[in-house]
């Protein structure tokens, strides 16, 4: 499969495609990194099609993260760190909706493993930017590398049972080292994360940084 075919859809520009009624509608609300300072707005949503799945939300990034003026992070395929840079006009970011958990009280989106300095470090796109594999593998990456220094208050720990320690990053947790490894593309390696084959696609979207399950009305 070609890296620019197209296989991600905004929400907007599907007619025919409905979203659960069950599902939060998460549009217009402030996005917050894992120190809950307020990084973007969610605009849209996008869906992959062969899977029917929203997969990514579609954020436009707040002014503090365009501000930070940090060159972008990029990891080539062949393991050789580069960088590039964020253009004018370039304002919105896409997040991986697993990564994510809602505040149906106060109706904002966060998450607990993703600092702001990430968010500023990842490579941004113009509005309703076709999205391409290449772009899709630098967001992955961007995120996979960087971890918080402290989970945020009242992050829940329990999917670290059973994880084998000398597999996962450890980082301090106040009074002790924990691992943290929360999603299946996290590990201890520094292998970049490839776009997936058309074949591959399915699955791909399966993995836990796609679940979609905190969305739905509960």
């Amino acid at each position: 499969m070609k890296t620019n075919e197209k296989h991600l859809y905004y929400l907007s520009e599907l007619s025919d495609y409905k979203v659960d009624p069950n599902y939060t509608n998460v549009h217009g609300w402030p996005v917050k990194d894992a120190a809950l300072r307020t990084i973007g707005t969610v605009t849209n949503l996008l869906v992959n099609k062969k899977t029917e799945r929203v997969v990514y939300l579609d954020v436009e990034v707040d002014a503090s993260i365009i501000d930070a003026n940090h060159d972008p992070y990029r990891r080539s395929a062949n393991l050789e760190t580069r960088e590039y840079i964020n253009e004018e006009g370039e304002n919105h970011i896409i997040i991986p909706i697993g990564l994510v958990d809602i505040d149906t009280v106060k109706k904002h989106v966060f998450t607990e493993i993703i600092d702001h300095q990430t968010f500023a470090e990842t490579k941004r796109i113009r509005p309703n930017t076709i999205i391409e594999k290449d772009y899709e593998s630098d967001v992955l990456n961007s995120f996979r590398r960087r971890y918080v220094e402290e989970p945020a208050v009242g992050t829940d720990n329990s999917f670290l049972d059973g994880i084998d320690e000398d597999q996962v990053p450890i980082l301090k947790n106040g009074k002790e080292d924990i691992p943290i490894d929360k999603f299946d593309w996290y590990d201890a390696g520094n292998e970049a994360i490839e776009p997936p084959l058309e074949s591959e696609e399915k699955d791909f979207y399966r993995h836990k940084q796609f679940d979609d399950s905190k969305f739905q009305n509960r």
